[in-house]
């Protein structure tokens, strides 16, 4: 019986390895979202809103049209606008339609949104850590490189 079998009480063997791999992601990744999801708690902000933050923050006073705001997520979610809506509702976001695609809409961090994401780099980059304490620097490169070779397989 694996460790993963162990932990979620599963008396069966997986269907296959591959099942057991994709179980064992998903519970891993579970686990490292609810690691930083306790260093945002105290904040007010989610990690989806977390992660508009930070992808804004990077983007800098040009901005982002929402949509590419969407692809750049890392966790991809259909509802980017009902994001916004709830940052720009905190003060966080500011919104406005493109002059030149009224299709479009830009946003950037307001001056809270960036003085929050920056206060919350310290408890993320902690919680961060923490997920990942009990593997040494090697290993987190190996996993590194093994998560690259899943996402840039085929879909």
């Amino acid at each position: 019986m694996s460790q993963l079998q162990r932990e979620i009480r599963q008396g069966k063997p997986f269907r296959s390895r591959g099942q057991e791999v994709v179980v064992a992601l998903l519970r891993t990744a579970d686990l490292v979202r609810r690691t930083v999801g306790r260093a945002l708690e105290p904040h007010d902000i989610t990690i989806q809103q977390y992660n508009v933050l930070r992808i804004l923050r990077g983007a800098g006073e040009q901005g982002l049209p929402t949509l590419e705001i969407a692809d750049r997520m890392i966790e991809q979610a259909p509802g980017v606008t009902r994001l916004l809506d709830r940052l720009e509702v905190k003060g966080l976001v500011r919104r406005q339609r493109c002059a030149q695609d009224r299709r479009q809409v830009l946003c950037w961090l307001t001056p809270a949104g960036l003085e929050l994401v920056e206060r919350l780099d310290e408890p993320v980059d902690s919680a961060d850590a923490e997920a990942v304490a009990m593997l040494t620097p090697e290993e987190q490169e190996k996993l590194l490189r093994m998560l690259d070779a899943i996402r840039s397989g085929p879909r």
